[in-house]
């Protein structure tokens, strides 16, 4: 294949560009921030996990609280009754024993029950602060998740910038050469990744192999305008008068 040397120089500026898109690319997949983000995730899910099982616990500890209170409030109204009933002095003697006994009964119940109802309060006390601690965790986690999230979308704003700008440049670059020759580029650059690159001191600039003798002198002998490409990584090597041959 021929092609003028200088549109064959031309090769390099536009595997340059591809080189830049190709860095966009590799960028826009492994952001910092998309790992950060599924860290994030992970403890946010965590964080909302501790807290709906301390909202839980606390809403079993008041419901207790408000069962206690409920026997205690029982207890009161029927040992109230029992002494309103021992002060209208209508009660007989044998009665009377009798609700003197109830009488000390529920005072052991109501005194027990008030003993319970603390021990439920300082728990519930203790799982409120823990809701409190978890809730402000959560938020945290949440803050977290949207700081990466913005600086996620900022970097992936500027790479898309610079994706548009140089795909523009790249479209009008295409215009300049052949399409046989941008073909063999298209072509090998879609299975090697680079498609041309400079003959620098003998070494094909896309696999950086120096070329044996017998490459080096069947380029020397080559005409300027054939397009060579180099024995390893196939790329076409534009050759200059840095090439060293």
């Amino acid at each position: 294949m021929k092609a003028d040397p200088a549109v064959q120089r031309r090769l390099l500026d536009l595997a340059e560009v591809d080189a830049e898109l190709s860095r966009v690319a590799h960028r826009r997949r492994t952001l910092p921030e998309i790992a950060e983000i599924a860290e994030a995730e992970k403890d946010l899910r965590a964080r909302q996990d501790a807290l709906v099982r301390v909202e839980t616990t606390l809403g079993d500890l008041s419901r207790d609280v408000k069962r206690q209170e409920t026997e205690i409030d029982q207890v009161r109204a029927r040992e109230d009754r029992d002494r309103a009933l021992l002060a209208s002095g209508s009660v007989g003697a044998k009665q009377l024993t009798e609700l003197e006994h109830e009488l000390g009964t529920l005072q052991r119940r109501q005194g027990a029950l008030e003993d319970d109802l603390l021990e439920l309060m300082e728990r519930r006390e203790a799982i409120e602060a823990d809701v409190q601690h978890a809730r402000a965790g959560l938020d945290k986690a949440q803050q977290a998740m949207g700081d990466a999230q913005h600086r996620r979308d900022e970097a992936l704003a500027d790479l898309e910038s610079v994706d548009t700008r140089r795909s523009a440049d790249r479209a009008l670059m295409q215009k300049q050469f052949p399409e046989n020759l941008l073909a063999l580029y298209e072509r090998v650059r879609a299975h090697k990744g680079i498609g041309a690159a400079l003959l620098r001191s003998r070494r094909c600039g896309a696999c950086r192999i120096e070329q044996d003798r017998s490459v080096l002198s069947r380029l020397r002998e080559a005409a300027a305008d054939e397009v060579v490409q180099c024995d390893e990584c196939g790329a076409i090597m534009v050759r200059t008068p840095e090439s060293g041959l």
